[in-house]
Protein backbone atom coordinates (compact mmCIF):
# COMPACT_ATOMS: atom_id res chain seq x y z
CA UNK A 1 0.00 0.00 0.00
CA UNK A 2 1.16 3.26 -0.29
CA UNK A 3 2.44 5.24 2.15
CA UNK A 4 1.20 8.73 1.23
CA UNK A 5 -1.26 9.55 3.58
CA UNK A 6 -4.49 12.14 1.93
CA UNK A 7 -3.12 14.73 4.40
CA UNK A 8 0.42 15.19 2.79
CA UNK A 9 1.25 18.28 1.31
CA UNK A 10 1.81 17.90 -2.79
CA UNK A 11 5.05 15.94 -3.29
CA UNK A 12 7.12 16.73 -6.49
CA UNK A 13 8.31 14.45 -9.11
CA UNK A 14 9.76 14.81 -12.19
CA UNK A 15 11.74 13.46 -15.19
CA UNK A 16 15.12 15.16 -16.59
CA UNK A 17 17.08 14.15 -19.90
CA UNK A 18 17.77 15.51 -23.14
CA UNK A 19 15.21 14.98 -25.35
CA UNK A 20 12.13 14.38 -23.10
CA UNK A 21 9.61 15.69 -25.16
CA UNK A 22 8.74 12.01 -26.50
CA UNK A 23 8.40 10.47 -22.80
CA UNK A 24 5.53 8.89 -20.99
CA UNK A 25 6.59 9.29 -17.74
CA UNK A 26 4.07 11.86 -16.44
CA UNK A 27 1.29 10.19 -18.05
CA UNK A 28 1.87 7.17 -16.49
CA UNK A 29 2.54 8.10 -13.14
CA UNK A 30 -0.41 10.92 -13.42
CA UNK A 31 -2.19 7.61 -14.08
CA UNK A 32 -0.89 5.45 -11.72
CA UNK A 33 -1.37 8.30 -9.04
CA UNK A 34 -5.23 8.60 -9.85
CA UNK A 35 -6.07 4.94 -9.75
CA UNK A 36 -4.62 4.83 -6.02
CA UNK A 37 -6.46 7.92 -4.95
CA UNK A 38 -2.97 9.83 -4.69
CA UNK A 39 -4.05 13.40 -5.44
CA UNK A 40 -1.19 15.04 -3.63
CA UNK A 41 1.84 14.03 -6.50
CA UNK A 42 2.44 16.21 -9.90
CA UNK A 43 5.18 15.54 -12.34
CA UNK A 44 6.32 17.47 -14.93
CA UNK A 45 9.61 16.87 -17.60
CA UNK A 46 12.23 18.90 -17.78
CA UNK A 47 14.49 19.24 -20.77
CA UNK A 48 18.51 20.08 -20.04
CA UNK A 49 20.45 21.15 -22.79
CA UNK A 50 23.45 19.92 -20.00
CA UNK A 51 23.18 18.14 -16.65
CA UNK A 52 24.38 20.95 -14.10
CA UNK A 53 21.20 22.89 -14.91
CA UNK A 54 19.61 20.07 -12.61
CA UNK A 55 21.35 21.81 -9.79
CA UNK A 56 19.36 25.12 -10.52
CA UNK A 57 16.06 22.78 -10.76
CA UNK A 58 16.87 21.03 -7.49
CA UNK A 59 17.14 24.62 -5.44
CA UNK A 60 13.96 25.91 -7.02
CA UNK A 61 11.27 23.11 -5.59
CA UNK A 62 11.60 20.73 -2.76
CA UNK A 63 11.40 17.27 -4.98
CA UNK A 64 10.58 13.74 -3.31
CA UNK A 65 11.50 12.14 -6.70
CA UNK A 66 12.95 12.13 -10.27
CA UNK A 67 13.58 9.59 -13.20
CA UNK A 68 16.72 10.63 -15.34
CA UNK A 69 17.05 9.64 -19.21
CA UNK A 70 19.32 10.18 -22.17
CA UNK A 71 22.03 11.29 -21.46
CA UNK A 72 22.58 11.67 -18.17
CA UNK A 73 22.33 8.50 -16.48
CA UNK A 74 26.03 8.64 -15.51
CA UNK A 75 26.86 12.14 -16.16
CA UNK A 76 24.36 12.49 -12.85
CA UNK A 77 25.95 10.37 -10.40
CA UNK A 78 28.49 12.86 -9.09
CA UNK A 79 26.13 14.66 -8.29
CA UNK A 80 24.12 12.80 -5.53
CA UNK A 81 24.70 12.49 -1.93
CA UNK A 82 24.69 8.81 -1.96
CA UNK A 83 23.68 5.15 -4.34
CA UNK A 84 22.11 2.10 -3.70
CA UNK A 85 24.29 -0.94 -4.41
CA UNK A 86 22.78 -1.85 -7.73
CA UNK A 87 23.21 2.03 -8.90
CA UNK A 88 26.78 2.08 -7.55
CA UNK A 89 27.25 -1.59 -9.68
CA UNK A 90 26.16 -0.68 -12.63
CA UNK A 91 27.51 3.36 -12.32
CA UNK A 92 24.63 4.82 -13.57
CA UNK A 93 21.21 5.68 -12.55
CA UNK A 94 17.57 6.59 -13.43
CA UNK A 95 15.45 7.18 -10.02
CA UNK A 96 16.81 9.32 -7.86
CA UNK A 97 14.71 9.29 -3.89
CA UNK A 98 15.01 12.49 -1.88
CA UNK A 99 15.45 11.65 1.41
CA UNK A 100 16.95 12.73 5.17
CA UNK A 101 19.92 11.58 3.50
CA UNK A 102 20.09 13.40 0.81
CA UNK A 103 19.64 12.61 -2.92
CA UNK A 104 19.68 8.98 -3.61
CA UNK A 105 19.89 7.64 -6.55
CA UNK A 106 18.89 4.00 -8.04
CA UNK A 107 19.01 1.85 -10.81
CA UNK A 108 15.75 0.62 -11.91
CA UNK A 109 16.48 -0.24 -15.40
CA UNK A 110 18.40 -3.27 -14.36
CA UNK A 111 15.46 -4.43 -12.68
CA UNK A 112 13.16 -3.59 -15.81
CA UNK A 113 15.53 -5.48 -18.50
CA UNK A 114 15.46 -8.44 -16.44
CA UNK A 115 11.82 -8.43 -15.83
CA UNK A 116 11.21 -7.94 -19.71
CA UNK A 117 13.79 -10.39 -21.34
CA UNK A 118 13.17 -13.19 -18.93
CA UNK A 119 10.58 -15.05 -20.85
CA UNK A 120 12.33 -14.66 -23.95
CA UNK A 121 15.62 -16.10 -23.14
CA UNK A 122 16.46 -19.44 -24.11
CA UNK A 123 19.24 -21.62 -23.55
CA UNK A 124 21.10 -21.06 -26.41
CA UNK A 125 21.40 -17.17 -25.85
CA UNK A 126 25.05 -17.35 -24.22
CA UNK A 127 26.46 -14.68 -25.96
CA UNK A 128 25.00 -10.81 -26.26
CA UNK A 129 25.91 -7.89 -28.65
CA UNK A 130 24.75 -4.49 -26.64
CA UNK A 131 24.77 -1.72 -28.65
CA UNK A 132 25.68 1.52 -26.88
CA UNK A 133 28.09 2.42 -23.95
CA UNK A 134 25.37 4.46 -21.90
CA UNK A 135 23.67 4.08 -18.65
CA UNK A 136 20.93 1.93 -20.21
CA UNK A 137 23.53 -0.23 -21.79
CA UNK A 138 25.77 -0.26 -18.70
CA UNK A 139 22.09 -1.90 -16.98
CA UNK A 140 21.81 -4.33 -19.56
CA UNK A 141 25.54 -5.29 -19.09
CA UNK A 142 25.49 -5.68 -15.50
CA UNK A 143 21.92 -7.91 -15.90
CA UNK A 144 23.26 -10.44 -18.50
CA UNK A 145 26.55 -10.58 -17.06
CA UNK A 146 25.21 -11.38 -14.01
CA UNK A 147 23.35 -14.97 -15.40
CA UNK A 148 26.38 -15.75 -17.22
CA UNK A 149 26.35 -14.22 -20.68
CA UNK A 150 29.50 -13.27 -22.72
CA UNK A 151 28.80 -9.61 -23.72
CA UNK A 152 30.51 -7.50 -25.82
CA UNK A 153 29.31 -4.00 -26.50
CA UNK A 154 29.41 -1.61 -29.72
CA UNK A 155 30.26 1.83 -29.99
CA UNK A 156 30.87 4.37 -32.22
CA UNK A 157 34.18 5.45 -29.90
CA UNK A 158 34.68 2.30 -28.26
CA UNK A 159 37.09 3.56 -25.41
CA UNK A 160 37.72 0.21 -23.72
CA UNK A 161 38.69 -3.49 -24.37
CA UNK A 162 35.15 -5.05 -24.52
CA UNK A 163 33.74 -2.72 -27.05
CA UNK A 164 34.31 -2.66 -30.72
CA UNK A 165 33.69 0.05 -33.32
CA UNK A 166 30.70 -0.66 -36.08
CA UNK A 167 32.95 -0.98 -38.58
CA UNK A 168 33.94 -4.15 -36.95
CA UNK A 169 30.99 -6.10 -36.73
CA UNK A 170 31.05 -8.76 -38.96
CA UNK A 171 27.71 -10.92 -40.45
CA UNK A 172 29.64 -14.17 -39.16
CA UNK A 173 29.95 -12.05 -35.76
CA UNK A 174 26.21 -11.26 -35.71
CA UNK A 175 25.67 -14.98 -36.96
CA UNK A 176 27.78 -16.76 -33.39
CA UNK A 177 25.73 -13.98 -31.23
CA UNK A 178 22.38 -14.64 -30.86
CA UNK A 179 21.39 -12.13 -28.62
CA UNK A 180 21.33 -8.17 -30.02
CA UNK A 181 20.03 -5.41 -27.63
CA UNK A 182 20.23 -1.85 -28.86
CA UNK A 183 20.67 0.77 -26.06
CA UNK A 184 21.02 3.49 -28.38
CA UNK A 185 18.21 6.04 -29.31
CA UNK A 186 18.41 5.38 -33.15
CA UNK A 187 15.20 4.30 -34.74
CA UNK A 188 13.33 6.67 -31.81
CA UNK A 189 10.18 8.78 -33.06
CA UNK A 190 10.75 11.08 -35.06
CA UNK A 191 13.70 9.37 -36.67
CA UNK A 192 11.81 6.43 -37.41
CA UNK A 193 13.35 5.29 -40.86
CA UNK A 194 16.97 4.90 -38.89
CA UNK A 195 19.33 1.63 -38.08
CA UNK A 196 22.18 0.95 -35.98
CA UNK A 197 25.41 1.56 -38.50
CA UNK A 198 25.83 -2.38 -38.52
CA UNK A 199 25.22 -2.38 -42.53
CA UNK A 200 25.39 -5.83 -43.86
CA UNK A 201 26.64 -7.32 -40.54
CA UNK A 202 22.35 -7.45 -39.75
CA UNK A 203 22.50 -10.22 -42.21
CA UNK A 204 23.79 -12.68 -40.15
CA UNK A 205 20.45 -12.59 -38.14
CA UNK A 206 18.47 -15.54 -38.53
CA UNK A 207 16.08 -17.73 -36.61
CA UNK A 208 17.89 -18.27 -33.73
CA UNK A 209 18.21 -14.68 -32.66
CA UNK A 210 16.79 -12.31 -30.38
CA UNK A 211 16.59 -8.73 -30.81
CA UNK A 212 15.36 -6.34 -28.53
CA UNK A 213 15.37 -2.54 -28.98
CA UNK A 214 14.90 -0.37 -25.62
CA UNK A 215 13.49 2.19 -28.27
CA UNK A 216 9.52 2.22 -27.26
CA UNK A 217 8.23 5.10 -29.72
CA UNK A 218 7.66 3.64 -32.24
CA UNK A 219 6.75 0.16 -30.64
CA UNK A 220 8.25 -1.91 -33.46
CA UNK A 221 11.36 0.05 -35.19
CA UNK A 222 13.14 -0.09 -38.25
CA UNK A 223 15.68 -2.44 -36.44
CA UNK A 224 13.13 -5.24 -34.85
CA UNK A 225 11.06 -5.09 -38.30
CA UNK A 226 14.43 -5.84 -40.11
CA UNK A 227 15.13 -8.56 -37.56
CA UNK A 228 11.58 -10.13 -38.24
CA UNK A 229 12.12 -10.85 -41.49
CA UNK A 230 15.27 -12.40 -40.66
CA UNK A 231 13.16 -14.77 -38.55
CA UNK A 232 14.36 -13.64 -35.75
CA UNK A 233 12.34 -13.39 -32.61
CA UNK A 234 12.26 -9.76 -31.25
CA UNK A 235 11.40 -7.10 -27.66
CA UNK A 236 10.38 -3.88 -28.21
CA UNK A 237 11.11 -1.28 -25.07
CA UNK A 238 7.74 -1.10 -23.59
CA UNK A 239 7.43 -3.39 -21.55
CA UNK A 240 10.79 -2.67 -20.10
CA UNK A 241 9.77 0.79 -19.60
CA UNK A 242 6.76 -0.28 -17.67
CA UNK A 243 8.50 -2.44 -15.54
CA UNK A 244 11.29 0.31 -14.52
CA UNK A 245 8.65 2.43 -14.03
CA UNK A 246 7.21 0.31 -11.44
CA UNK A 247 10.29 -0.33 -9.41
CA UNK A 248 10.44 3.85 -9.51
CA UNK A 249 7.28 3.80 -7.98
CA UNK A 250 8.07 1.78 -5.47
CA UNK A 251 10.88 3.31 -4.19
CA UNK A 252 9.06 7.14 -4.11
CA UNK A 253 5.64 6.07 -2.86
CA UNK A 254 5.11 1.84 -1.83
CA UNK A 255 7.09 -0.74 -0.68
CA UNK A 256 10.26 -0.70 -0.64
CA UNK A 257 10.53 -4.68 -1.42
CA UNK A 258 10.77 -3.74 -5.26
CA UNK A 259 13.82 -1.92 -5.07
Amino acid sequence: MPNISMADVTRRFGLIGHPVGHSWSQRYFEEKWAREGIDQCRYSLHDLAEVKEVLALWKAEDWSGMNVTVPYKQSIVPMLDGLSPEAEAIGAVNTIAFTAEGRIGHNTDALGFSRSIAPFLEGHHHRALVLGTGGSAAAVCYVLRNIGLTVNRVSRNPKDADTVSYREVSAEGVRQTPLIVNCTPVGMHPNVGELPPLGQALNGIGPDHLVVDLVYNPLETRLLKQALSLGAKTLGGLSMLEHQAEAAWNIWCGSADAQ
